[in-house]
């Protein structure tokens, strides 16, 4: 029989179809009437496109969509509430710990404690109280709160930094608690129903943070987690963490003496001669993309005067990213950017419509202050080179600009065996410019995505202050995803730069400039590199991409003739003529990760061959010198993967 809806609310469902609803139905009985399968699996929902708790009650019509652990939103609510379950854990295991913020971030979560000095040996003690939490399945409350009355729950508990956290609210904000069994956190949610629900986590490790990441306030200690909707997923994750780990860019740097870092220069790395060797490889890479596709290669300072960083718009929107220096009683900054630079090179002189478009790139040396906390090897350092390259266009010639960066992209990536995928990322809070120029440039980038069928996805807010942009994320061999690649259209750097070109009809006009990075940064990318391939870098990069091993000390005079042809056809050679038995050499060349072995002993030198080893392979048999070193050479002209 049924019940007929007395004061129904109408709710339009994702496929389009309106269903009734008693009024101050709850958005849980709503995905249970619909489907049991949709009810055991939903964890929150988007009610008017915000995410929000499934205990949230219907008051008025709208549209729904539930959201499972099969979506990104689900996974991150998921992983939210396991974060309250540790610090729920924790304050049952260590009372008197103070609670600062336990955000999710990509692959986890994390939560800072201060208070209590935690260990390793704490780990698998709070793993164990979380398990008694889950299997207590306790439901979760959401309670909204008026300012005083967060302010006065706080403070009871002598909790400083939720106090400090509610009084830099805005005035006009929705403070809310949760609250699960005896634990109550400050947070905006949402939450999953109870604490049942998770079924798989792990604590990873124990670092320091300074509070609001500001060196100047209170070390807190971050207990690092992850959480997955199954036990198989969170053990293939934590197999690609271990994985990772002996990838560690920093490690594979150091055991094979690419670079290194020194406390007279935080987050400025030092390039060692075979570190160098990739650097010069990847920049004479991209110089021949920037001959074949009509670029100008330019040199701008990297220190310029405050009144340039004012006019960019920098002063006002990166100020706290730069550095500063006094020279002459005038101030000036280190350049965090390229743009401002090129656009006072376009400037210099007058521009033709015949000019157009002007492709002017530069390896540009950049520096930004990024907090210690935040810095890790090469991918977040503080001096970098980026390969930043700035287009100035006419209206007419954009959409064909942004194709050819996108192809440029995309035969970049192909060449490191790179699969990516392209974001569309939008206005930020702290942006510039009116809404007329940001709704053109962000139409302009979505039409050139959607005219070469490229699917991607639009991540809100996440634009440059000047101006929307595509992202591009390549995916490692680990799967992980870096964002390297952008493409930004900006029409309003050369509004502030007062930016023209004479018109076919003798008129001034305004050029719009187009912003584009392929590698993202040198530094960055090298450490990404490192990791992708373990340090074992295709013939093409490799620092050295031939070692000639000798068997006795009669054999060097053959195996440095075999080094002078090798190093005439543009190789990387060593002869390594130590007194040391073959199977040491051997080894010692497989640690070192070099492509190609030439072992040379009486029957090599006799016949002019040498035997081959390649990396991956093992032992080829011997060949011709002349034969072997022309295959080896044509492999790194290709640049084969």
């Amino acid at each position: 029989m049924s019940v007929k809806v007395t004061d129904p609310v109408r709710i339009r469902l994702k496929d389009g179809s309106v269903r009734e609803f008693e009024k101050g139905a709850t958005l849980a009985e709503v995905a249970g009437s619909l489907s049991r399968s949709l009810g055991k699996n939903a964890v929150a929902a988007k009610w008017n496109g915000k995410l929000v708790d499934l205990s949230t009650p219907v008051q008025e019509d709208g549209e729904v969509e539930f959201v499972t652990l099969d979506d990104p939103e689900g996974l991150e609510v998921y992983r939210h509430t396991c974060a309250h379950v540790m610090a729920q854990a924790v304050s049952r295991l260590f009372p008197g710990t103070k609670f600062a913020i336990g955000p999710v971030i990509e692959d986890g979560f994390y939560y800072d404690f201060a208070d209590h000095e935690f260990t390793p040996e704490d780990l698998p003690k709070i793993e164990q109280e979380m398990e008694r939490v889950v299997k207590e399945d306790l439901p979760i409350r959401r309670e909204v709160l008026g300012r005083e009355e967060a302010l006065a729950m706080f403070r009871d508990r002598d909790d400083r930094f939720k106090v400090e956290i509610i009084q830099d609210l805005p005035p006009d904000s929705v403070i809310t608690v949760y609250h699960q069994g005896e634990f109550t956190d400050l947070c905006r949610g949402p939450h999953l129903p109870s604490t049942g629900r998770i079924k798989a986590f792990k604590l990873l490790s124990l670092a320091g943070a300074y509070w609001r990441g500001d060196s100047n306030r209170e070390m807190l200690t971050r207990i690092y987690a992850t959480a997955f909707p199954t036990q198989r997923q969170l053990d293939e994750y934590l197999r690609r963490v271990e994985e990772a780990r002996k990838r560690d860019h920093r490690r594979v740097g150091r055991d094979l003496e690419l670079f290194f870092f020194a406390d007279e220069a935080p987050g400025m790395p030092f390039l060692l001669p075979k570190g160098m060797v990739i650097r010069n490889e990847l920049e004479r890479f991209m110089r021949e993309f920037l001959n074949e596709y009509d670029y100008e290669e330019v040199k701008t300072p990297i220190l310029m005067d405050r009144v340039l960083w004012e006019r960019s718009g920098h002063w006002d929107h990166y100020k706290e990213n730069m550095y500063f220096t006094e020279v002459d009683e005038r101030e000036f900054a280190l350049k965090p950017m390229n743009c401002p630079g090129h656009a006072l090179t376009f400037k210099h002189r007058v521009r033709s419509y015949r000019d157009l478009p002007i492709r002017m790139a530069e390896f540009g040396l950049l520096h930004r202050h990024e907090l210690s906390g935040a810095l890790h090897g090469l991918l977040r350092v503080r001096e970098f080179t980026q390969d930043d390259a700035h287009l100035f266009v006419r209206p007419d010639q954009i959409q064909d600009e942004v194709f050819a960066c996108m192809d440029l992209i995309d035969r970049v990536y192909a060449t490191f065996g790179f699969p990516y995928r392209v974001e569309l990322s939008t206005r930020p809070e702290n942006s510039t410019g009116s809404d007329e120029l940001w709704e053109a440039a962000t139409e302009g980038l979505r039409q050139a995505l959607e005219s070469r069928g490229l699917e991607y996805q639009i991540n809100e807010g996440d634009g440059a202050f000047y101006g929307p942009k595509i992202d591009f994320h390549v995916k490692d061999s680990l799967g992980r995803s870096h964002q390297c690649g952008t493409i930004q259209l900006d029409f309003q750097m050369p509004e502030k730069f007062d930016l023209t070109y004479v018109g076919e009809d003798n008129e001034r006009h305004r050029p719009v400039m187009i912003h584009r990075a392929v590698l993202g940064s040198f530094e960055r990318f090298f450490g990404l590199l490192i990791e992708h391939y373990n340090g074992a870098f295709p013939v093409w990069l490799a620092p050295v991409q031939v070692r000639i091993l000798t068997i006795g000390a009669g054999h060097l005079p053959y195996a440095k003739e075999v080094q002078s042809r090798a190093r005439a056809m543009g190789l990387r050679v060593e002869v390594d003529g130590r007194a040391e038995k073959i199977g040491y050499k051997v080894r010692e060349a497989q640690v070192q990760k070099i492509p190609y072995m030439l072992v040379i002993g009486d029957q090599e030198a006799q016949t002019g061959e040498v035997s081959v080893r390649k990396r991956g392979q093992g032992d080829l048999g011997r060949r011709s010198a002349e034969e072997i070193l022309a295959a080896i050479a044509e492999e790194a002209r290709t640049r084969t993967p």
